[in-house]
């Protein structure tokens, strides 16, 4: 039996490779994705996954299919909208939330548009969803760039980034600009990911291995190195069994990893012994 379900990754170039910047993303993505949610900005992975798009599609109208040009492009373009969205939030009375909907909105519809000045439906969906089976020797070297810097920068900067999640004050008190450097600096990180993972699972995608992983973490555990490692771990799990799913049934393989996270967040919302349905339920009618 594992054999058969080995047999694809053992046979075939092509999957190992797409294996391997599944598991590499997953590093890197999931983390961040737990720290986007302990900061109640879940869906601000989503919207700076949309505002890449624009920056993504310029750079492919100057340089075609190159991972470098739509990588610095896409980079650019989400911290940009960032950037843009904190400012507009500091300066009125706008939530942060709210500005990101207004910004990453019309930078998806600007990036659709000039996509198609030069693109087929083919590329847009290249883009849109990216192309798991087709990961080469470059984009997997540039994967593991991101994701190593991504996890040294988060080990260096751990009781900072933690501190500004769960008291901001603290920081504030200590010096009033630290908690803005810390959040730019989280942010830049987060686009990072979304633009490296833009290549393998597509700008709409690579948000579902970031948050799906991290919220069904939080229903198993109050701690945040457990809930970290959790995470990891799912997604993991779940680029394993998506591309094994994907290659044994014919499907795209990035809506397969996706699918195969939200089960494992359906199936720890119901089960999980912290935030699980049947375990809140139990605790009530106990109490």
């Amino acid at each position: 039996m594992t054999q058969h379900i080995l047999e694809a990754f053992t046979a075939f170039g092509f999957m190992r490779r797409s294996l391997v910047a599944c598991l590499a993303l997953s590093l890197s993505v999931t983390p961040l994705g737990v720290f986007l949610l302990l900061r109640r900005m879940s869906l601000i992975g989503d919207a700076l996954s949309h505002a890449v798009l624009p920056g993504v599609a310029v750079g492919y109208l100057l340089s075609g299919m190159s991972l470098l040009a739509m990588g610095a492009g896409g980079f650019i373009a989400g911290l940009l909208v960032a950037l843009l969205a904190g400012w507009v939030s500091s300066v009125t009375t706008l939530r942060e939330d709210s500005s990101f909907a207004g910004f990453y909105l019309g930078s998806l519809a600007l990036g659709v548009v000039l996509v198609s000045l030069r693109g087929s439906g083919v590329d847009l969906l290249h883009l849109l969803f990216g192309s798991l089976l087709a990961v080469d020797r470059t984009a997997l070297i540039f994967i593991g760039i991101i994701a190593t810097l991504t996890l040294l920068t988060l080990a260096l900067g751990y009781r900072a980034i933690v501190a500004e999640a769960f008291d901001m004050t603290f920081l504030q008190v200590r010096n009033q600009h630290t908690p803005r450097l810390i959040h730019a600096l989280f942010l830049a990180l987060v686009v990072m990911n979304l633009v490296a993972g833009f290549q393998i699972l597509g700008t709409l995608m690579t948000v579902g291995l970031m948050m799906l992983p991290a919220i069904a973490a939080r229903c198993w555990s109050n701690r945040l190195p457990i809930i970290l490692l959790l995470a990891v771990l799912i997604g993991m799990a779940s680029s394993f069994i998506g591309l094994t799913w994907s290659w044994y049934q014919s499907i795209p393989a990035g809506p397969a990893i996706v699918l195969t996270a939200s089960l494992g967040f359906l199936i720890s919302v119901l089960f999980g012994v912290e935030k699980g349905l049947f375990r809140l339920t139990y605790n009530r009618v106990k109490g």
